[in-house]
């Protein structure tokens, strides 16, 4: 399938987990996917792994709180490829604890990479879907966003800052073919998730209507639909990948 053919997506965080399992869905379909993380060996075999199996990648080291770094980056991206078509802000990071002794270091941290880098992101990409009329921006959110969790506040705050985020942009851009959406996955299975004890597994997957957890791929799919034509006349979502978790 190339129902993306030739388009340039860039998704931040995608070395791996959720976020390489969405650079390969693009790449699959079509599309040139740019993996934009922190450490450049991991970019590296990330872009490696995609040559591999025959499509087209490209890597580059930016953190997404710093908008001089990120600007940069994008200016290269357009300097190379001509165009940006597809944002994924998938960039984030976790720094679990009860509120009452949370560190403000933690708190900070959080809102920084998860919402901070959202709204950095967005705001140096817009220049050039602005320019072009059009574009599509795809903010991966959390169900914890949506339900809160207890021992992850911070986590919860930014993941609902973005789900705002993702409404008001929306309202922005819509004037100009620019579409922003948010995906909020549940339970996905990761590396992190691996390390959790069959018990923990199973009381999750209890509370699941599907009685089992996602796959990376379950997100990557909403995704690649999202930015397709397809999906030209939705704008302003959240849409849950949780096996009807939240109902």
């Amino acid at each position: 399938m190339e129902r993306l053919k030739d388009k340039v997506v860039i998704i931040t965080g995608s070395a791996r987990g959720i976020g390489f399992s969405i650079a390969e869905a693009f790449a699959r379909n079509g599309a040139i996917s740019v993996i934009l993380d922190l450490n450049q060996e991991d970019i590296d075999k990330a872009v490696q792994k995609i040559d591999d199996l025959g499509f087209r990648a490209l890597g580059f080291a930016a953190n997404v709180t710093d908008p001089n770094a990120i600007a940069a980056v994008f200016k290269e991206i357009v300097g190379q490829l001509g165009r940006i078509d597809v944002l994924i802000n998938n960039a984030g990071i976790t720094k679990d604890g009860l509120i009452m002794k949370m560190k403000e270091s933690d708190w900070d941290a959080v809102i920084a990479v998860n919402l901070k880098g959202t709204f950095v992101c967005s705001q140096k990409v817009c220049r050039y879907m602005l320019k072009q009329r059009s574009g599509s921006i795809i903010n991966i959110a959390s169900v914890i966003g949506i339900m809160g969790n207890a021992g992850q506040a911070n986590y919860a705050a930014s993941k609902g800052g973005i789900i705002a985020l993702t409404k008001s942009t929306a309202k922005e851009f819509a004037s100009r073919g620019i579409r922003v959406n948010a995906v909020a996955p549940g339970f996905i299975k990761t590396e992190m998730t691996e390390n959790l004890s069959q018990e923990v597994v199973d009381k999750y997957s209890e509370a699941i209507p599907l009685r089992r957890m996602g796959l990376p791929k379950d997100v990557a799919d909403l995704c690649v639909f999202l930015a397709s034509d397809e999906a030209d006349y939705i704008t302003g979502q959240t849409i849950n990948v949780d096996g009807g978790l939240i109902m």
